[in-house]
């Protein structure tokens, strides 16, 4: 940090001038040092306490070009202004762009020091906001840095969670999965294996955000694909050989995916129990884009929903059905041109909330 009074270290071989230099600055608020070589010169900025540095180009020894480069490589150097009597436009540029601030033409009277005070208060004030400016770059980058690490560390802690969860949410699916096998109603057989695809279906979402780069969102066709091999290997499981997916890849949030995991799996069970009641028969899940929409169908081939013995329009499924359309806002309708039964559900591929937000914000 410049000090109230500044420090500036005069490097010339001409000792009268320097005179002149050390009473004209010193007027002005300077502490003027005067060195008589480009060696001398360094040896003091060596020791430390300098702001700001004049340079001329021809002394013995070191040139003024020679010292400016073994200046420029202490750590934290000062600014240095050239002053030198050369009229050689050369020499100028070459300091520039070695790294010189400022460059003037001194006089042997002296008149050249009211330029010298202006241009080492410029140089200075440059300085300081150089210095300014490599400070803040210097917190936006450790920021940054801090920033990663902690958002790493926060993908690490979300992963394990979504492991832990995954696992907890699979042992309670096993769990009701045994207990289904040992249960002798049937009502309760199914209300069980029911229950168990629910909470496999949400178990399939945090298993693909353990094993997913990002923790937004959940590739929906992926998901489906497990979420349909675990209705596969269901206490049903040998009435499911013919079910079928045809998905294009979506990326969903994670609560839609639930949801849309939910409804799917309901709609899909309720197939296997009512669609083909003499044995097994295709089931297929299909996902495809609609404009900004999506489109979800599940259809059999099966003996229809007009059969009054079918329950597929009422009970605990179809509320369920129902609670997990409202929650993604969108429609379930049932295709009436259909040979067997075929539902479709079409929703917002981006939540109408998060939209909003995400419009607001951007705004």
């Amino acid at each position: 940090m410049t000090s109230a009074t500044p420090t500036l270290l005069y490097i010339d071989d001409d000792a009268a001038l320097a005179r002149l230099v050390e009473r004209g600055l010193t007027r002005a608020g300077y502490k003027v040092v005067h060195a008589a070589s480009g060696q001398e010169g360094l040896d003091r900025l060596a020791q430390g306490g300098i702001d700001v540095v004049a340079l001329d180009q021809y002394m013995p020894g070191l040139d003024g070009l020679e010292t400016l480069e073994q200046i420029l490589k202490i750590p934290d150097a000062p600014p240095v202004v050239f002053v030198t009597a050369s009229q050689d436009s050369a020499i100028a540029v070459t300091a520039l762009k070695a790294g010189a601030a400022d460059y003037l033409v001194k006089d042997v009277r002296g008149e050249f020091i009211p330029l010298l005070q202006v241009a080492v208060n410029g140089a200075i004030r440059q300085a300081a906001l150089q210095k300014a400016r490599d400070e803040a770059e210097a917190e936006v980058h450790a920021s940054r840095d801090r920033y990663a690490a902690l958002a790493a560390e926060r993908e690490v802690l979300l992963r394990e969670v979504n492991h832990r969860v995954g696992n907890s949410l699979q042992i309670i699916a096993s769990l009701l999965h045994l207990q289904a096998n040992s249960a002798t109603q049937q009502d309760v057989k199914a209300a069980l294996t029911n229950a168990m695809g629910r909470v496999a279906a949400v178990a399939q979402v945090h298993r693909r955000l353990y094993t997913s780069q990002d923790f937004k969102t959940v590739m929906l066709n992926q998901y489906l694909e497990a979420l349909l091999e675990d209705l596969r290997r269901s206490a049903e499981g040998n009435k499911m050989s013919r079910l079928t997916l045809k998905a294009d890849p979506i990326e969903i949030d994670p609560d839609r995916a639930v949801a849309i995991g939910i409804i799917v799996n309901e709609l899909v069970m309720n197939a296997v129990k009512y669609a083909y009641p003499d044995g097994a028969g295709p089931i297929h899940v299909e996902l495809k884009p609609q404009g900004d929409d999506l489109q979800l169908a599940i259809s059999d081939d099966g003996v229809g929903f007009s059969d009054k013995a079918d329950p597929r329009g009422t009970g605990m499924g179809q509320r369920i059905v129902s609670a997990m359309a409202a929650k993604l806002d969108a429609s379930v309708e049932r295709d009436p041109g259909h040979k067997g039964t075929r539902f479709v559900v079409r929703f917002a591929r981006v939540s109408p909330v998060l939209d909003k937000s995400t419009s607001a914000a951007a705004s």
